[in-house]
């Protein structure tokens, strides 16, 4: 009798549990393979047998450095003439995306332009008002940073409480009982770090000092989604993990019907080309004399995006944080033209070529949106349509590190609670705006929300449904 994955056994004849698992084993260990929603889960009036499919999926993505400066961020910023390449014209349902939005244009994103950090600046210890480190704990976390410990000249500094991810995946009012293998996904892109210890390698924080390190290899991604033995680190073992629980899979396609066998061929196909695509990978992976920043970020944001939808799709998890660049990022866009390492670039004043590496990152943010938009459930309804994802950065440009203007992006359409394609404008308004709307969307009561002068009772009303 197949099981599901908490040990029960399955539905009665022609259902399956939501949590039915495909099982072998490799090397001598068992292994197991999550499935993808099957006609099969479905009740009778649509709900997945084991777990609503409709609940919504809330996740962050953080790239470095703002965005170039302009006017907006201040009289400095403004004295070189440069244009606001970010902020949209109009206002309003079905604006026109401005230069740098434009690769988002097809996911209708929503946008809140004017937002800055109304936390207070304690002066001792100074530098506690630096971007870098003002700005994205802000962002991330709704309140300043820890002002015990804080060290401006070392750069040594930890948050006061969870970033949004982790306040999200342990609130009683988002997952309840019904909590999947992972409460959250923690994921990251370039390599690259402006310090090697502390705050410069994650975004995602359970409190003071307690850090969640980011993912960072398909390979180990794959591994902890589908639940690769430890043992198990070749990728010529991993690509053998399908044929593992292939002997059950061809028993479960025998009782299922013809679009659920369609659904499950295309679930086992999938993984097969990551896996194949992983292999193609491993001697640029493995070989130690490439420079930081040699490697595609879109190419490695489209397969750990992959990985991550097969992930959401199988209910492994509902919320995840995937950040595309680290703090004050020393990634070396060279594929771009671009000399010096990120922060230098921004620090040197080269707003060309700090436009044009946001541009880039805007390109590798709209490859993830496009695999969430490609990955649907047997209803037709899209990964990005149940999900929420909070676009932000650490401060709103990187030359001067200046909190004006903190770009705010909120994609998909978490359920319905989501208006698309809206820029709400707000100038001087408060950055805890954004987390009072994602919050209130995903149907956690937030009266109000922000710390220590960020506090707000008001949501971003053109764009909270």
């Amino acid at each position: 009798m197949r099981l599901d994955d908490w040990g029960r056994p399955g539905r009665r004849k022609g259902m399956l549990s939501r949590r039915t698992l495909l099982r072998g084993a490799a090397g001598g260990a068992a292994v197991s393979l999550a499935l993808p929603p099957l006609e099969a889960m479905l009740g009778t009036h649509g709900a997945l047998a084991n777990g609503a499919d409709d609940q919504p999926i809330f996740g962050v993505f953080f790239w470095a450095n703002g965005t170039p400066w302009h006017a907006g961020h201040g009289a400095a910023q403004g004295g070189g003439g440069y244009p606001d390449l970010w902020t949209p014209a109009a206002t309003g349902v079905g604006y026109t995306p401005s230069e740098l939005l434009m690769p988002l244009a097809a996911h209708q994103v929503s946008v809140a332009t004017g937002l800055e950090p109304k936390t207070e600046v304690p002066s001792d210890p100074p530098g506690q008002g630096d971007g870098h480190m003002r700005g994205f704990m802000v962002a991330l976390t709704s309140d300043r940073p820890r002002p015990e410990g804080f060290d401006h000249p070392s750069h040594t500094l930890t948050a006061l409480r969870p970033s949004l991810d982790q306040y999200v995946a342990k609130h009683d009012e988002f997952y309840g009982t019904d909590v999947p293998r992972f409460r959250s996904l923690v994921m990251g892109i370039s390599d690259a770090r402006f310090h090697d210890y502390g705050h410069w390698n994650a975004i995602s924080y359970n409190g003071p000092d307690s850090l969640n390190l980011p993912v960072m290899d398909p390979g180990q991604l794959y591994g902890l989604l589908f639940d690769v033995p430890a043992d198990t680190t070749s990728l010529t073992n991993r690509a053998s993990l399908l044929d593992a629980v292939m002997a059950d899979a061809n028993d479960l396609r025998g009782r299922l019907g013809a679009a659920d066998r369609i659904r499950l061929d295309e679930h086992l196909a999938h993984l097969d080309e990551i896996q194949r695509r992983l292999e193609l990978s491993v001697a640029a992976c493995d070989d130690p004399g490439a420079p930081a920043g040699s490697a595609d970020l879109i190419e490695k944001t489209d397969i750990m995006a992959q990985l991550l939808a097969r992930g959401l799709l199988c209910g492994l998890t509902r919320v995840f944080s995937f950040m595309l660049t680290s703090p004050a990022t020393t990634h070396l866009f060279s594929n771009l033209g671009v000399a010096d390492e990120m922060h230098k670039t921004c620090h040197d004043g080269l707003w060309q070529q700090v436009r044009d590496i946001t541009l880039y990152q805007m390109q590798a943010f709209a490859r993830f949106l496009d695999v969430m938009q490609a990955t649907v459930d047997p209803t037709g309804i899209s990964l990005l349509d149940r999900m929420l994802v909070f676009g932000t950065s650490e401060y709103g440009e990187g030359w001067q590190h200046g909190n004006k203007e903190h770009p705010v992006i909120l994609a998909g359409r978490a359920c319905g609670a989501i208006n698309p394609g809206v820029h709400q404008r707000v100038p001087d308004g408060n950055l805890g705006m954004a987390h009072v709307t994602a919050l209130r969307a995903l149907g956690i009561e937030t009266p109000s929300y922000g710390f220590n002068g960020g506090e707000t009772s008001e949501d971003l009303s053109e764009i909270l449904a």
